[in-house]
């Protein structure tokens, strides 16, 4: 019998004993068996803190950004292996590719944010806060790593999905995981993880996989470490408030299945491209995964006059779905994960079956293709019909996770926010509509209660991703019922895994400790110039106070005859009263592009182009007659990888310019993005 097995300090073990029989979804084979007994978690999560921490901790987040993508090119190659071994969970080849491949794509999704961080193991959050009047006292805020571990305890519905969209961005923040994936399904993820750490790509420490019941896993969290759960709700809550993670303030995010809905706008009528659009949604998110999503559909929400219309239509599309063993040709939905999940299912159908009507669905009728019905664990789409979903409310109370939905009415469009608010805090919810006032309506309606809406229509539904799909680079979570946290979000993911700290200083202080200039530090100046400089020579504050000009009104008319912005304030004095020019102004951007013309090093050099332009400010109108000057200073130095052998190792180097007048005053600020050769020509 094969013994699936746990990754912990940095070896493959088995736990003692069996605690959990592994079964195939469709035919019931047995698989193995796995246990996590006898697994010693105070020296796993110390493991993880000592080992793989410092390692993550000593990389910059561009660093983390290349690994994860590295990782992801590297399961990519190996995706087929995990088709294989995902049937056996019951999913179909649609199912498998949320799986496998958008959970590789949050790997994908999260390494792109690399461009959002400094070339640094911790992040500079915001800007500068001004705290004295003279300004040699500043305040900024740092954010670095937490030096705990990440522990995840995933569902069993998505065993790669559920893994990567989180490791992805604990990674990316430099803290290390512990994976604690549903034992029921935990076999596909010890696969992926075998080759994970036989890639080598991330260091050691940085992953372990806990593949039992993992009783203990966080008996031993402290205040460095953050938990993740994702499951049912009740579980989650009793987690949440274990004395160790009250006790310590271990930072818990809780992703909890919830009652989603979708709803049907007044004005997606049928023969509608939208209520064509709504149908095949809503159909889909039933028989996905069998239902067995936490963004699954459970709510169906329809205007009053069209419910009959929607019953007939969804109901007539439901039976034309084949269920049976996904390899076998023409079957659209597979098995849920376990007998175990059939059971439970059945169960709350009968509770809702006490409220409502079934309208389609036969739970021991249903036809199965190519497998035997007893053996798997197979279950037919249940749709039910509330016709008083305001009184009769268990369909807001009870969610049986499966291909399982109720369909209601609503007469007005803030009915249909109330409808959906009442499940006490959803995931997912979304509305089909080509009314865009109805859209914002519902939205704006809603939005407290659900972490997400996606509002579909017939402009965006060839790119949509849909009602179920969560994005990597938006939070995933929601309010109440679905558990009040958020994970992926993008950059704001990243975020969860660091420490914010304020730090006050003189201005020098804070720009040798943020690597990012701040005014009124010192400004030592450049020799030779800055643009004479590889990307390696160049220190952050070193600066370039530039020859002056004194502008004329030749100058404003040469500008406006080449720009073509001949702006009455800039062209003709007699038109500015009652405006707060005193007389005819200099382009603002004839004031940067002279500048560049003062702070330009022409010559060849290290500096291979001008990349862009950043938070340009006129402050200061400039007249005819006034004399200007500029203070070009580093700002900023962001490392970029080479996208070839023969490409040109380079950086990116963000200039502050300060262009100031013969008083002192600053009358323009903006930054400017340089792309820099590099000295070494082998990074």
């Amino acid at each position: 019998m094969n013994q699936y097995q746990n990754y912990i300090q940095g070896k493959w073990v088995s736990g003692d004993g069996s605690e959990t029989k592994l079964y195939n979804a469709i035919n019931g084979d047995l698989l193995g068996e796995v246990s996590s007994k006898g697994i010693d978690y105070k020296s796993v999560l110390e493991y993880g803190r000592s080992i793989g921490g410092p390692a993550l901790r000593k990389m910059t987040f561009q660093e983390r950004g290349r690994m994860l993508k590295a990782l992801a090119f590297f399961l990519l190659e190996k995706k087929e292996r995990y088709y294989g071994v995902s049937a056996w969970t019951g999913a179909t080849k649609t199912d498998s590719w949320i799986d496998i491949e958008g959970g590789i794509g949050n790997l994908f999704a999260n390494a792109s944010l690399r461009k959002q961080f400094p070339d640094l193991p911790y992040y500079v959050d915001g800007v500068a806060a001004p705290l004295s009047k003279g300004g040699s006292f500043i305040g900024h805020h740092i954010m670095v790593p937490k030096e705990g571990v990440a522990i995840h305890i995933n569902a069993f519905n998505f065993p790669i999905w559920g893994m990567l969209e989180k490791i992805a961005v604990n990674l990316m923040a430099g803290v290390p995981a512990i994976v604690k994936p549903s034992e029921f399904t935990c076999y596909l993820t010890e696969v992926m993880v075998r080759d994970i750490i036989e890639s080598k790509i991330l260091p050691e420490g940085s992953l372990q996989l806990v593949c039992g019941l993992g009783r203990g896993i966080i008996d031993h969290v402290d205040s460095r470490d953050t938990v993740t759960f994702t499951g049912s709700a009740n579980t989650g809550k009793v987690l949440k408030g274990l004395p160790q993670i009250t006790e310590n303030s271990v930072a818990f995010n809780l992703e909890a299945d919830s009652l989603n809905a979708s709803i049907l706008g007044k004005h997606a009528a049928p023969g509608t491209a939208e209520y064509d659009l709504f149908i095949k949604e809503c159909v889909k998110e039933i028989t996905i995964k069998a239902g067995q999503k936490c963004t699954a559909v459970r709510r169906i929400i329809v205007p009053e006059n069209l419910i009959d219309e929607v019953e007939s239509s969804i109901a007539q599309r439901l039976d034309k779905t084949t269920i049976g063993d996904p390899a076998k040709e023409g079957v659209r939905m597979g098995a849920l994960a376990t007998k175990i999940q059939v059971d439970r299912v059945r169960e709350n159908v009968d509770l809702l079956a006490k409220s409502q009507k079934i309208v389609f669905g036969d739970l021991d009728g249903f036809e199965v293709i190519g497998a035997e019905k007893k053996l798997g664990a197979f279950f037919s789409p249940v749709l039910f019909r509330n016709n008083d979903p305001f009184k009769k409310t268990d369909c807001h109370d009870i969610e049986a996770f499966g291909p399982v939905s109720t369909i209601m009415p609503y007469k007005e469009i803030e009915d249909a926010v109330e409808l959906a608010k009442m499940g006490k805090g959803s995931l997912v919810s979304s509305i089909v509509t080509p009314d865009n006032k109805e859209a914002r309506e519902y939205v704006v309606g809603a939005a407290s209660m659900h972490g997400r809406i996606l509002v579909l229509n017939k402009d965006c539904a060839k790119e949509s991703t849909g009602h179920g799909s969560p994005m990597p680079l938006l939070t995933h979570g929601g309010p109440g019922r679905a558990g009040g946290g958020e994970e992926m979000g993008g950059k704001r993911g990243v975020l969860h895994y660091l420490q914010r700290t304020a730090i006050q200083g003189h201005p020098t202080t804070i720009t040798e400790i943020t690597q990012q200039f701040q005014v009124g530090a010192e400004t030592p100046e450049a020799n030779p110039h800055v643009f004479r400089k590889h990307f390696e020579e160049l220190v952050v504050g070193e600066t370039v106070f530039t020859h002056k000009h004194t502008v004329t009104d030749a100058d404003i008319v040469n500008f406006a005859n080449v720009s073509g912005d001949n702006f009455y304030a800039h062209m003709d004095a007699t038109s500015l009263d009652g405006t707060i020019f005193e007389k005819r102004v200099a382009h603002g951007y004839f004031i940067l592009s002279k500048a560049a013309g003062l702070f330009v090093d022409p010559k060849k050099g290290p500096v291979l182009l001008n990349y862009g332009l950043d938070e340009a400010r006129f402050i200061k109108p400039v007249y005819p007659g006034t004399t200007i000057g500029v203070r070009f200073t580093v700002k900023e130095k962001l490392d970029q990888e080479k996208r070839s052998d023969d490409d040109i190792a380079k950086g990116i180097v963000r200039f502050l310019v300060d262009v100031y007048d013969e008083t002192g005053e600053t009358v323009a600020l903006a930054t400017i993005l340089t792309m820099v050769r590099k000295l070494d020509q082998s990074q």
